[in-house]
């Protein structure tokens, strides 16, 4: 590759490293261009770019992005996953894809912004329920001593009109306290 692709090549990683969040290293040996042909079209749809990149320059861009952890993961025939979007999404995809394909697509590793993840980290990111769920767990958590703060107040108030109503009631009345 003549010198002034690599270092246009080194520039467009580096760009794509530093606008993305998300990066998942995966090992592509084994997949044939129809696999990586669905794969890709796969991937499009979770709003994320698969590249295969030679590994020497995406460590060059890894270095000058501030990623330099995902030189790690760049050993052997590897491409890189950026994801636009959503990464549990990009995660859910790739663990999917690859364990329902039974090619040889096998995740070596990933970056979520600065900090690098292991594979486990990945698998168990694809795992977690979206993140409207966990949003609408965390209110329920905030309004849980609310609730109960709310219940315990209010017993004394029902105690009392149940005995107010027990006792229209014994003396032969109608009326309904509440």
């Amino acid at each position: 590759m003549p010198k002034e692709r690599k270092v246009e090549t080194v520039e467009k990683l580096t760009e794509l490293l530093s606008q993305n969040k998300f990066i998942i290293a995966a090992e592509y040996r084994g997949l044939t261009v129809s696999d990586m042909s669905q794969l890709r079209r796969q991937l499009r749809e979770a709003n994320t770019e698969f590249h295969v990149v030679k590994n020497t320059l995406a460590k060059f861009a890894a270095e000058k992005a501030g990623k330099a952890d995902l030189s790690k993961y760049l050993q052997g025939p590897i491409a890189l996953a950026f994801c636009h979007g959503d990464a549990q999404q990009l995660s859910k995809t790739l663990i999917t894809y690859a364990r329902t394909s039974k090619t040889g697509l096998s995740i070596k590793g990933g970056i979520l912004n600065i900090r690098a993840l292991t594979p486990e980290e990945i698998a168990s990111l694809a795992t977690m329920p979206p993140i409207e769920v966990l949003r609408s767990r965390f209110l329920g958590v905030l309004q849980s001593p609310i609730y109960s703060l709310q219940n315990v107040l209010t017993a004394n108030l029902r105690s009392i009109c149940t005995v107010l109503n027990a006792r229209i009631q014994q003396m032969g009345g109608m009326a309904n306290v509440s």
